[in-house]
């Protein structure tokens, strides 16, 4: 075990493992998720000659990274399948309910721009109800949870929230 140690030790400090810190057994991911994503667009910014660093708000980056992990880990759904339409009522404590008015209206224009279906969302102030008409067996089968990460725009949106240029 020790002989293995060194082995490793000196391989890590030649030039060859420096330029290669992504070979095969070796980790690759920056922590938790939210600080990975932080750790990305914090990188982004930085390597961007035209980051104006007067606009850029990586509080407001962590805070909609705490909404999403909010609104994944601490909601209660509950689905109702009426015809065409999938409703998700989306509930949870008082934080949680702060998350999902953030959350959910935000996400339906992503939503039905990659799908073509139609989503409206009625703010309560339990959460909110998601009402999706469009392939009923797709909405049930994915659930709330796996229809709002339809419409990648996540990462342009950290992207642009962090340099200061949107939030919601």
């Amino acid at each position: 075990m020790i002989r293995l140690f060194f082995i490793l030790f000196a391989a890590m400090a030649t030039p060859t493992f420096a330029q290669n810190q992504h070979s095969v057994g070796q980790p690759t991911e920056v922590g938790q998720s939210a600080f990975a994503a932080m750790t990305e667009i914090v990188g982004l910014l930085r390597e961007d000659p035209d980051t104006d660093w007067q606009r850029v708000d990586i509080p407001a980056l962590r805070k909609h990274l705490v909404d999403m992990d909010v609104l994944i880990m601490d909601t209660f759904v509950e689905t109702k399948i009426s015809g065409s339409i999938v409703a998700f009522s989306i509930s949870g404590d008082d934080r949680t309910v702060q998350a999902i008015h953030r959350m959910v209206p935000a996400h339906a224009p992503f939503m039905d721009a990659a799908t073509g279906w139609t989503t409206s969302v009625e703010v309560e102030t339990t959460g909110a109800t998601m009402m999706i008409e469009g392939d009923v067996d797709a909405i049930e089968a994915l659930g709330f949870y796996g229809v709002m990460t339809i419409g990648a725009h996540h990462q342009e949106h950290h992207l642009a929230m962090a340099a200061g240029f949107m939030a919601h």
